[in-house]
């Protein structure tokens, strides 16, 4: 019988052609896989995809800024592309007034004119004990609270209570304690928006890396764009022996234990005629009457752009439903529940597939974990050994 889409005899469907299915897929290859690609939207990159205009790098699905610790993952991706120095110092725009991020001697400047760390401390502490006071011995009941009696009420009600709320859709004091387990707090003069040793964003953007992943395959991988899984699904299951699927899991099992939730959004950009918009790559607008969380000047990213030209682009969070774009899950009790029923499904009924991704896994992923966790992935299913190392180490 003619096979509709394993025409060439692959060892793997890979679905989505993010960072987590392409790394796979070249990981595969360099072991004489053959695989097959497929992407709903109509280019390679999932998230990271990034185009050039006007001379400019632009983002398409929100500022991505590589920052890791893990020199396995920096000189795997410096494999593919030329990687600037960019370190993230944003600025929070709260009804006007301008604040360095993150929480730093800066910020406590801007914020209460203290000038050394002891009087910044005891600002902070000054606050805590008062919000500590109120909660008596119960611990904190929701993100408010335990915001709260983390940093104190200045920092929390000017620079995190609209920015979360409008990034959640819903209130503070609807939002669990748990997604903030701690507040990095920097008792010096710092503005880098990471900790991280290796950071910076690749000259050019981040299409090329997986770009040059299929260029260097050897030709065992293919790419075909613009095809939904779920709109042959009978046939792929049937056709390939092995799935790696990064879509939403609850989708691949057709809801069965109910819909997890997602957010969404939804980006706006402008070309200036200006050489410097804003001044700064991100700005946060951190108030609540604000729509949009932050707003990326692209040029200042790289420092490229053709002369007299600035292109903006402002992110709007939205409610996420099955007509918009999944971007990062919403980790509650309710949600944790239902994904290890998906998980438990798909361990005992289809060991043929391999979950994988923010999607897959319904987790919320940095980009040097997902290479990360895609090199575990391959580490499991090639049987490779835990001291290989997929940036220096070659397949033969």
């Amino acid at each position: 019988m003619t096979k509709q889409f394993n025409t060439k005899n692959y060892d793997y469907l890979v679905v989505g052609a993010g960072p987590f299915g392409m790394t796979f897929a070249y990981e595969a290859a360099k072991r004489g896989k053959r695989s097959l690609v497929i992407e709903k939207r109509a280019f390679v990159g999932g998230n990271t995809h990034t185009h050039t205009e006007d001379g400019i790098t632009v983002h398409d699905f929100g500022a991505h800024i590589f920052h890791t610790d893990n020199k396995e993952v920096w000189d795997y991706v410096r494999q593919f592309a030329e990687f600037n120095g960019f370190q993230n110092q944003v600025i929070a725009n709260y009804k006007g007034d301008l604040y360095n991020l993150p929480f730093n001697m800066n910020t406590f400047y801007q914020m209460w004119g203290t000038k050394t760390p002891d009087e910044a401390r005891a600002k902070i502490e000054e606050q805590k004990a008062a919000a500590l006071s109120e909660l008596g011995d119960r611990q904190p009941r929701n993100l408010e609270e335990q915001a709260i009696s983390l940093i104190g009420t200045d920092i929390y009600q000017k620079l995190i209570k609209g920015y979360t709320e409008k990034q959640w859709g819903r209130k503070a004091t609807e939002l669990p304690a748990f997604i903030i387990k701690r507040l990095p707090v920097r008792f010096i003069y710092d503005n880098n928006y990471f900790n991280h040793r290796y950071q910076g964003i690749p000259v050019g953007g981040y299409t090329q890396i997986f770009e040059k992943m299929i260029e260097r395959s050897n030709g065992l991988i293919d790419v075909m764009t613009d095809t939904d899984f779920f709109e042959h699904r009978e046939v792929f299951m049937d056709e390939f022996p092995r799935i790696l699927y990064t879509g939403m899991i609850d989708q691949f099992f057709d809801y069965k234990f109910g819909e997890l939730e997602y957010r969404s959004l939804r980006f706006e950009s402008e070309t200036k005629d200006s050489d410097n918009y804003q001044g700064n790559a991100v700005i946060n607008y951190t108030d609540a009457q604000t729509p949009y969380t932050r707003v990326m000047e692209w040029r200042h990213f790289d420092g490229l752009a053709d002369e007299g030209k600035t292109i903006i682009t402002k992110e709007y969070p939205q409610d996420w439903d099955r007509s918009k774009e999944a971007y990062y899950p919403v980790n509650n009790e309710r949600n944790t529940e239902i994904y290890k029923q998906y998980a438990k499904e798909a361990r005992q009924n289809h060991p043929e597939v391999i979950f994988g991704g923010r999607l897959g896994k319904y987790r919320y992923f940095d980009m040097d974990q997902v290479f990360n966790d895609a090199f575990n992935t391959v580490r499991d299913e090639f049987k490779v050994d835990d001291q290989f190392n997929f940036a220096h180490d070659v397949v033969k």
